[in-house]
Parts: C-alpha cells; structure tokens; sequence
C-alpha cells in the first residue's frame, strides 16, 4: 500500500493548506496514524507556516511533531516565489533526493503522510524539474483542489490533462470557496463539467467559513470519499 497523498493545486493560492489540515483531522479521527508533509515552502520564516496551519486544522501541537520537522518540511525559502526562483536568491538548490529521504523516513514511522505541493501541480523546482516529478517517482496518488470560481474549468481540466500525461493516478477533484458571495449557477455547473469533460471524480466542495469547526462539518462527506478512495487500493 502506497502511504503517501500529493494535494496539488490548478494554482497558487487556492485552498490547499486548509484541505490538507482538514484532511489530517479526518485520518486522524478515524484512528489513523497520520503527519502532513510540505515540501518546499516559500514566503515563510524559520518555521513553515503551512505546517502550522495543518497542525492547528488537526487540532495536534507543534511539540508532538518536533523531532519530525526536518523531514516534514525538508526546504524553507524566504522570497514569496516559485521554489526554483527562491532557491536562486538564496544561493541555495533544491536536492529531489533529500525530498525523498525526507518522505521515506515519514512513511516509516506513519500509516499516512498527506504531502502539500507548492503553488500548482507544474511548479518547477530548477530549471530541469517538477515538483510533480518527485510525486511520480514516489507513486503518490493526487489529489487537486480547485478553487471554485469563474475560470476554474480551465484551469482545472489543464492541472488534469498534465497529471494524466504523466500517468499520475488521480483521486479526485475537491472545490474549494475562498469567498462566500459568488453566483451559485457558476458554481454548481463548474463541479458538473469537469466531472462530465475530464471523467474525474469530483469529490465534493467546501464552502467558505472563517470557523475551523464548521469548515471540517462541510469537509466531511469528502473526507469520508477521500479516505474510501485511498483505502481500496
């Protein structure tokens, strides 16, 4: 059984921590021994603010995770860029190796390890490779989180059409609102669509709320999909 979850993105920005935290939780109430992983993170200080996030979603300090934070967040960067540019400014560069020592040694000591991606699913970490890449050698299968919005036909049947291409499995489709107003025709026929178009699981949508709690509420019946889905295989 593959361990690992990849949770990328049709773009920046478009709810990504928060389904990962809300992901965690789910794993974690359903008696599963669970940790979050980021990658590389960048437009962050000494401590990946991702992570905090995650771990505040999951309800779990960060003091449980301690000895685990190297590995779970293998590269920090402080520009707010794409990973291979704030590697650049930093006279610094992204090892794939360290990522995947990083990940192994998590699956080692976890049932699961739901990673992160940065940024959208074709993020370049130097000018010769994918963030992706590390995924599909790692065999993750992927999960995407769209934001659901005018325009997210598009960009979600592209962030498709490349996963496909790279012969990535695909779990499914989660929409996510990061406004509360939005015209509901739009929206509706978005999850619809893709579904139809792309022969991808649509997994479900979380609509917008400032309360963890009541986000995890509309975040269940996808986690109970998600973990259905990862559990068959």
């Amino acid at each position: 059984m593959n361990k690992g979850i990849f949770i990328t993105g049709t773009d920046t920005a478009v709810g990504k921590t928060v389904i990962t935290g809300l992901l965690g939780r789910f794993f974690v109430e359903h008696g599963i021994n669970v940790i979050t992983q980021k990658w590389v993170e960048t437009g962050c200080g000494e401590f990946s603010e991702d992570m905090d996030t995650h771990l505040r979603l999951m309800g779990i300090k960060r003091q449980k995770i301690e000895k685990y934070l190297k590995d779970a967040v293998p590269y920090t960067f402080k520009p707010a860029s794409s990973p291979h540019l704030a590697a650049r400014m930093e006279n610094r560069k992204i090892d794939p190796i360290v990522i995947t020592k990083a990940f192994q040694n998590l699956a080692c000591k976890f049932e699961r390890v739901i990673v992160e991606g940065s940024g959208g699913a074709l993020v370049p970490i130097n000018e010769g490779e994918l963030l992706i890449d590390i995924a599909k050698k790692l065999h993750l299968p992927v999960l995407i989180v769209a934001e659901n919005k005018l325009g997210a036909i598009n960009h979600t049947l592209l962030t498709i059409e490349s996963l496909k291409k790279r012969n990535l499995r695909i779990i499914g489709v989660i929409f996510n609102r990061i406004v509360e107003q939005q015209d509901d025709t739009i929206l509706k026929d978005n999850l619809e669509i893709i579904e139809k178009l792309s022969g991808i699981k649509v997994l479900g949508e979380v609509r917008y709320s400032e309360n963890k709690e009541t986000l995890y509420e509309r975040f269940k019946f996808i986690g109970k999909n998600v973990f259905r889905l990862v559990n068959n295989t």
